[in-house]
């Protein structure tokens, strides 16, 4: 399968979004990927992850939703990554941009959202309804999504440790929210972080199988390259 990395700046919201995004020859769908507090693109779970379902054919966005800048601020304060407005926002127009995306243009859109990443996500698949076919959370905070939930109808899993009991039970009360149909995995043994021996190799197998089942292209794609 070929498999190439383009880094991109990406307009967003009024600013500059840096962006790694792959999409195999040919691709059943692309994830973006919303990472969680105090993380990057260069998370090497999600990167992990991202690895898996580029192999399964479907194509990948890592991004970063904060500046270089709103990220040193963050570092020292960590008041932007709890702004799930400011993330979603930011997570909406780079939805919006993938439309005209020559690579992407055409496919149906998942979103794979981490910590508060969970939130923005579930919050932007509310805001893009025709865009966005399905969600996946590992160890999300949904429930930071708010009112949101309820306007969530896309295919929605949430994947959260055994050993984080806090996050599961904010995992269940959102699953009663959310308008679509959802499930909720607890990985056996695993903590926040999935770092355990197989945890994540886990939650990289329950991601693909939920894109593989619900990303579909929204249009026909004759003529692409």
């Amino acid at each position: 399968m070929n498999v190439v990395e383009h880094t991109l700046q990406i307009p967003a919201a009024g600013v500059a979004l840096e962006a790694d995004i792959v999409v195999p020859e040919p691709a059943t769908g692309v994830v973006v990927f919303a990472h969680g507090s105090g993380s990057s693109r260069h998370s090497p779970r999600n990167r992990y992850v991202a690895g898996e379902l580029q192999q399964s054919g479907l194509g990948t966005v890592l991004v970063d939703l904060l500046t270089a800048e709103e990220e040193r601020v963050d570092s020292r304060t960590g008041e932007h990554r709890f702004d799930i407005g400011l993330l979603a926002g930011r997570l909406a127009a780079l939805i919006d941009w993938l439309e005209d995306y020559e690579d992407a243009r055409g496919l149906g859109v998942g979103l794979f959202g981490a910590s508060t990443g969970a939130a923005a996500a579930l919050v932007a698949a509310a805001a893009r309804p025709e865009a966005v076919q399905a969600v996946v959370s590992r160890g999300g905070r949904p429930d930071l999504a708010g009112q949101f939930l309820r306007q969530v109808r896309q295919p929605t899993l949430l994947i959260v440790g055994e050993a984080d009991p806090v996050v599961i039970g904010l995992n269940r009360a959102a699953l009663q929210q959310l308008a679509g149909p959802a499930d909720l995995v607890i990985v056996p043994g695993a903590a926040h972080l999935f770092e355990e021996p197989g945890a994540l190799e886990q939650v990289a197998r329950l991601a693909r199988d939920w894109f593989l089942q619900h990303l579909r292209p929204l249009r026909p794609r004759d003529g692409h390259r």
